[in-house]
């Protein structure tokens, strides 16, 4: 398994890239996972629901299974927030996993950057950001591919995706 991460700014265009990216690699017979990094509290069920009630009454973990889908839910209940590699120690195997965010962490990642956002380029500060999509050309020393273009976006995450290691707690 894989793994290269999308990093950037608030409204650059993260998801929106990864929602284009994501057909585009599995066109190729590449099967994809993600991870999305929140940076506050969100909530992925519908209160009220029995899982919902399950996690409200204090249950640790909550699995939900359908005929279409399964979902766990783990409450961290004040623990620390699991770090990246045992967040992908609990994904099935795929060819690839895109995280989404984690842009403070050392995996390879590619920077999203939208002109109009104003804000400065992380690549400068960041080793680990190995290209760059954007509307505009980065300062030199970094690969680019245009931000609309999820072909060449894919092909550049391909390149630099490196495999996950075994999580060591």
């Amino acid at each position: 398994m894989r793994m290269i991460g999308l990093a950037g700014w608030s409204g650059a265009g993260k998801t929106t890239l990864l929602t284009r990216l994501i057909p585009c690699l599995t066109a190729h017979g590449v099967r994809v996972s993600t991870i999305k990094h929140a940076h506050h509290r969100f909530d992925i069920d519908t209160p009220g629901k029995d899982s919902w009630q399950h996690r409200e009454a204090g249950a640790e973990q909550v699995l939900v299974s359908s005929g279409q889908r399964w979902a766990l839910m783990t409450e961290l209940r004040a623990q620390p927030e699991p770090p990246l590699g045992f967040l992908l120690s609990q994904l099935a195997p795929v060819d690839l996993v895109i995280i989404e965010g984690f842009k403070r962490d050392g995996h390879p990642k590619l920077e999203v950057h939208r002109s109009a956002n104003g804000k400065p380029w992380l690549h400068p500060e960041d080793p680990a950001i190995v290209g760059v999509a954007s509307d505009v050309a980065p300062p030199a020393g970094v690969a680019w591919v245009a931000l609309d273009d999820a072909a060449a976006v894919a092909a550049l995450a391909l390149r630099h995706a490196v495999e996950v290691a075994p999580w060591r707690s």
